[in-house]
């Protein structure tokens, strides 16, 4: 299945600042995607990366300036900005945020901004107090307020030593912003919870019960709706990934912990997609101290955790409710009866110790089976592109059919 950002022509600008080498990154990751990319840089720019760099790598010539040795006799400032899917700033100097803030036109880049009219992405990148600076501050909402999209910096050490607010995202997440706004907003005015990643059941403080998840198919998911216009309660056991834009987090460790939350907010959601791999067992005692080493064995008693899924199709009324089935063999059997006993609209199923998806993969390979029986075999895909289809397939199979009890959310 393609990225969305396919066949998108897409512009990329870059200003004088020391992250202008993130920006080469940025331009592999667009290509990788499918995108064509072409570059503009500003003259200052040039004295941190070299426009040969650019040229090679993007197969375009650089737009480096209006006049002299730089002109072609193409209006190149309009036909770019009218063959542009989106264009994206970054590194954005403090500089050319006052420049377009200003509408000032004095270069290539700034000049070619005022002719478009395609989705305009800015990434800022500068030190701390320069970031924080009230001018600075004001030209960012007036972009804003002109319909700018702003990737807000990270924080971290900066270049200059100081540590704060200015750091340029990686290109990563400035490409998965990129590719939000060619996303469609279907799921606009709907709310979707989403849990992710393990559970950890503890048998004494310093040793636990859980599992290899990693989180990354349900982060992926809140990450798609998110991006489709919902309003996205993410419910995460322990995992190293960063909440996704535009989400609100809540963090549990045990599986009693997260079935409390789930069931607190399910009655609010429009849409629950349960991924998280919780614990179906936890230890009856927890020891009050570490088990010290010395008996050859040692029993863990232990007692069933709540069925959370079971429980949210027990309860269901209005909202669609899928699940996921991670089995190690029987895939079809288990899915089908799991999809069934739960009261479930769809349930994604796949099987593990496949190295090239599942646990800790960033690829996944899954069936969808639905409630009238039919089953899709989807191919390998990345674990975003893979979110996005399954929003696609609640679209189309549950919420636009009549297989879901009152035909919407």
């Amino acid at each position: 299945m393609k990225s969305v950002l396919a066949g998108k022509h897409i512009v990329l600008g870059v200003c004088g600042g020391i992250a202008a080498y993130k920006s080469i990154e940025l331009l592999r990751l667009f290509q990788k995607a499918g995108a064509d990319v072409k570059v503009i840089m500003t003259a200052n720019a040039e004295n941190f990366v070299g426009p040969m760099t650019f040229e090679a790598i993007s197969g375009h010539p650089v737009f480096l300036g209006m006049y002299g040795s730089h002109a072609d006799g193409e209006m190149r400032h309009i036909a770019w900005a009218e063959s542009a899917d989106a264009v994206v700033i970054a590194p954005a100097t403090a500089n050319i945020i006052g420049k377009l803030a200003c509408g000032i036109a004095d270069d290539a880049l700034t000049t070619f901004m005022l002719a478009v009219t395609a989705p305009k992405i800015l990434c800022p990148s500068m030190n701390t107090h320069m970031y924080e600076n009230r001018a600075v501050q004001r030209n960012i909402d007036t972009l804003e307020g002109d319909g700018f999209i702003l990737v807000e910096p990270g924080q971290g050490e900066l270049a200059c030593g100081a540590v704060g607010a200015g750091r340029l995202p990686e290109p990563a997440f400035i490409l998965n912003r990129v590719a939000d706004c060619f996303y469609p907003k279907d799921l606009k005015g709907k709310k979707v919870m989403v849990t992710a990643g393990p559970t950890r059941e503890p048998i004494d403080p310093v040793r636990f019960v859980s599992n290899p998840s990693s989180g990354k198919m349900g982060y992926a998911i809140a990450r798609a709706a998110a991006a489709r216009g919902a309003k996205v309660l993410l419910i995460s056991g322990p995992t190293a990934l960063n909440c996704p834009f535009g989400v609100s987090r809540i963090d549990v460790t045990t599986a009693g912990e997260m079935a409390d939350v789930v069931f607190e907010h399910a009655e609010n959601a429009d849409i629950i997609i349960k991924v998280a791999a919780v614990s179906d067992y936890t230890p009856s005692e927890k020891f009050a101290h570490k088990i010290k080493k010395g008996q050859d064995m040692i029993n863990v008693p232990m007692e069933k955790t709540v069925d959370i899924l079971a429980e949210l199709g027990r309860r269901k009324t209005r909202q669609v409710l899928v699940g996921f089935a991670a089995e190690t063999r029987e895939l079809e059997t288990y899915a089908t009866a799991k999809l069934k006993q739960k009261n479930l609209d769809m349930i994604a199923g796949n099987l593990v110790g496949d190295a090239s998806s599942g646990f800790n993969s960033d690829n996944n390979k899954i069936k969808l089976f639905y409630r009238d029986g039919s089953i899709e075999d989807l191919p390998v895909m990345d674990k975003d592109t893979a979110a996005h289809l399954i929003f696609d397939r609640i679209r189309d199979r549950i919420i636009h059919s009549n297989t879901h009890p009152k035909g919407e959310v």
